[in-house]
This record gives structure tokens, sequence and C-alpha cells, in this order.
């Protein structure tokens, strides 16, 4: 695997990383794609038509071996539990889900967080199913997710032990609940694991959200969320500035390491980039990587791409980092 790394600035201390490989080989034993340049993008395109195009009734979410699964009512929202019956320690992950304020917790996402537990050393997950869009607007979500963390603090999990994850609109909700808990002097969890987020409601020209309007295969041009998201239809009346739904506006300051993902081909890159620096810029201990050709938020979608299993990676060497 052939890795090149990009300073951003100096004065940013945020790097910006690019992951490629060089052979075009599947490896079927563990089920791991490793593609390169054509053959990749052709791959990302198929795997985004099947599930952009399947039908069909949906079937029971299974529980994965090993772990034991719990939905319940927090608040005005349902949260859901996973506990392993093995206990690795103290570490919890707190997911917050992507689909644009407007889908809900998804049996993906639902894997995604057992797959960051087993390599962060994590017993249990807790996910918010918060309200969601167009129904419920700002600040509906923030209020869903606010009580679960009060009551995963209630339920005795110390906030030091707490991991923090948003994915694309639960990234952008990651940071929001952040800075509530900073404003009610709430204690702020471990780490904040932010893919791909969305970082402002803005639709600025001469960014990603147009360069890469025809390369992002997941949220790009033709896609199910691509007007959705430039409708944003979550904040209701608010400014699409407000640092309360951009959180590239918001004073980040007093906030906990951030690892912030994104892929090199998405839409949302630049606002990762500007958000990246805005925690710099506020003194907040922060890191960047940018999955060369990856679409948005590919770990989720595209789960047995090698650049997939490299950032899950990457996830929990940061988790050890920081969190001993």
């Amino acid at each position: 695997m052939k890795k090149i790394c990009l300073v951003l600035c100096v004065a940013f201390s945020a790097v910006l990383i690019f992951f490629s490989v060089t052979n075009n080989v599947e490896n079927e034993v563990m089920n791991e794609v490793i593609l390169d340049g054509e053959q990749k993008q052709a791959y990302i395109s198929a795997q985004m038509d099947k599930m952009f195009r399947s039908g069909g009734v949906k079937s029971a979410f299974e529980v994965p071996q090993g772990w034991e699964w719990q939905r319940f009512k927090v608040g005005s929202a349902y949260a859901e539990h996973m506990r392993s019956n093995t206990k690795h320690g103290n570490r919890v992950i707190l997911q917050l889900h992507g689909g644009g304020y407007l889908f809900g917790l998804s049996d993906a996402h639902r894997l995604l967080g057992v797959n960051q537990a087993q390599l962060a050393g994590v017993s249990d997950v807790y996910y918010s199913d918060y309200r969601l869009a167009p129904q419920n607007t700002y600040p509906a979500a923030l209020q869903d997710a606010v009580a679960l963390y009060r009551e995963m603090l209630n339920r005795g999990i110390l906030a030091k032990n707490i991991i923090l994850i948003g994915d694309s609109a639960g990234g952008n909700l990651a940071v929001e609940l952040a800075l509530y808990l900073k404003e009610h002097n709430l204690p702020q969890p471990g780490v904040i694991i932010l893919i791909s987020p969305w970082a402002t409601m803005e639709v600025l020209e001469g960014t990603s959200r147009s360069f890469n309007e025809s390369k992002d295969q997941a949220l790009g041009k033709g896609t199910p969320l691509f007007e959705s998201v430039k409708k944003a239809e979550y904040i209701g009346d608010i400014d699409r500035k407000d640092p309360r739904v951009s959180p590239i506006y918001a004073d980040l300051s007093g906030l906990s390491p951030t690892l912030i993902q994104a892929g090199g081909s998405e839409l949302f890159l630049s606002e990762c980039e500007e958000l990246a620096r805005k925690f710099a810029a506020d003194g907040v201990e922060v890191s960047f990587s940018a999955y060369a050709g990856m679409s948005h938020d590919f770990a989720l979608l595209l789960p047995h791409m090698r650049e997939s299993l490299n950032s899950l990676q990457e996830i929990a060497d940061f988790v050890n980092r920081y969190m001993r």
C-alpha cells in the first residue's frame, strides 16, 4: 500500500492523508476488496447502483453472534444498546447515525458500530434513533442525542470512557452534542470521531460541493440525497451559517480530541477540511484524513474495501492514543 501524507499547514497541526493501493486484487480469504483507479470507481459505481436500486421487503435485523441487542425509549425518541458477551474494558461507543436527518438508524449502522467496537476494545455500543426531519427540525435530533448521553451517564458510564462517533448528518449532530455539553457544563466524551461530517448547511461554489458533485457516487449528483442536502430541511428557519447547525462557524475550544475522516472524492471534502482547520485553530487536538478516490461515508457503504478497513483501524489507533 502506498501512503502519501500532505501537511495542510504547520499552524493547523492537521494532516491530510491520502491512501491508495498499487495492486488491483480482491482477497477472497479476507473478503477484502483492493482496487485502484478506474477499477475502483467501477466497483464503487456498481455497489452504489445495487444499493440505490434494491427493493423488496426489509428482513429483520440479525444480531451478530456474541452480542445482545436492546431497543428502549429515552425521552421523545428510541435508542438501542448492543452489548458484547465478552467484557473488554470500560470504553463505550455512542453512535449518531447519518442519513441527511431524513433516514433513521439502519442495519448497516448497527453492524458498523459492532465492527468499530471490536477493533477499539469496546463491549457496549449505544445508538440514538433520533427524530427525523422534515417533521422534526432543529433542535429535535440534538435533544434526543442529549437525552441518550444523559441516560448513559445515569447508568454509571463515565464520560471519559465514551467514544462519540457520528457519520454524515450524525457527524454534524456529534459536534452539536459536544457544543451543548460545553455550554451546559456537562462532561465531554473521551474522543470524538467524525466520519464524512456535514459541517456546514451552506452550498458554497468553488468547493467540493461543486468540483466533486459528479465524482461522489454516494452523495453526488443523481444520488437519492443530493437534492435533500441542498435543501437542508433539518435546520427549519435557522440561518445556514448559524454555528448551531454549521460547526465550521462554532467556537470549538474545549472539545475532546477529534478525528475527522473523509473520502477524497466526496461532496463534503472541503468542509471537512475546513472543520479540521477550525478545530486546530480553536486549540483542539485534531487529525484529518482523506482517502483517495473514495466517496461519502465509504466505510458504511463499502465495508469490504481496503480503504474502509483502513479507516476503521485508524479509528481504533486514534482511540488507543487518547483513551488509555
